[in-house]
């Protein structure tokens, strides 16, 4: 079955596209994408496929998403999601599990993003969160990317306590991705608590990236904005 969707692929791929990719995601020397390739398919048809090949097992599926070919890692996600959403309880621990085991392999934005908050996220809604810490204190910026970002599954529920401390955890990061993260999911606590936000922002917009500040107050009002900009 595989072998199967990967034809498909192949004959999907398109060359001037994923030049336009690779470029996008920053897979130049020194860049965060570095060493990721691209065959230019674009996101709705590997959802597509994700759905025609959902039945694939979990060693193919690790095939997938160990490739250098990134729309393979992110089919290979997109199936695990999938299977996630369907499963039982102890199926999804399971998922969860080899989700957590191939994190190395979750290498950029857009497989965290589309990933983490639907698999992980919505795994520790009602569990021990204590695995979200230990990523965001990791070494590897996609495991803090995945950190902050799984919970936007719990910020959607009106829980904002995690999103609060790994924010706290991650002000000093250097990664301009964290960054961005960071500062998003502070504007979608503030959507649902500005209280929380403001709250957090009294304590350290003088400490926070630019960025991720200015991610954080985009929902502000112009007058608002600027004056924690000033702080």
């Amino acid at each position: 079955m595989k072998s199967r969707l990967l034809e498909e692929l192949l004959v999907l791929a398109n060359p001037e596209k994923a030049k336009s990719f690779q470029s996008f995601f920053k897979t130049g020397p020194g860049e965060y994408g570095e060493g990721d390739f691209f065959w230019g398919i674009n996101v709705p048809v590997l959802r597509r496929l994700s759905k025609k090949y959902a039945d694939l097992s979990l060693v193919e599926i690790q095939k997938l998403l160990t490739s250098q070919i990134h729309e393979q890692r992110q089919v290979a996600l997109f199936i695990l999601l999938q299977q996630y959403q369907k499963a039982e309880e102890t199926n999804r621990e399971k998922i969860v599990n080899f989700y957590l085991a191939h994190t190395r392999w979750i290498n950029n934005w857009d497989l965290v993003d589309a990933t983490a908050p639907k698999i992980l996220g919505d795994f520790l809604m009602k569990r021990d969160k204590r695995i979200l810490f230990q990523l965001a204190r990791s070494e590897n910026l996609w495991e803090r990317r995945i950190a902050i970002v799984a919970t936007l599954r719990f910020v959607k529920e009106g829980r904002f306590e995690e999103t609060i401390q790994i924010a706290e955890i991650l002000l000093s990061d250097p990664h301009d991705l964290i960054h961005k993260a960071v500062g998003w999911l502070l504007r979608e606590v503030g959507k649902r608590h500005r209280q929380t936000e403001e709250e957090f922002l009294r304590r350290f917009a003088s400490l926070m990236p630019r960025t991720t500040l200015r991610y954080a107050l985009e929902k502000f009002p112009a007058e608002k904005r600027e004056m924690y900009l000033k702080l």
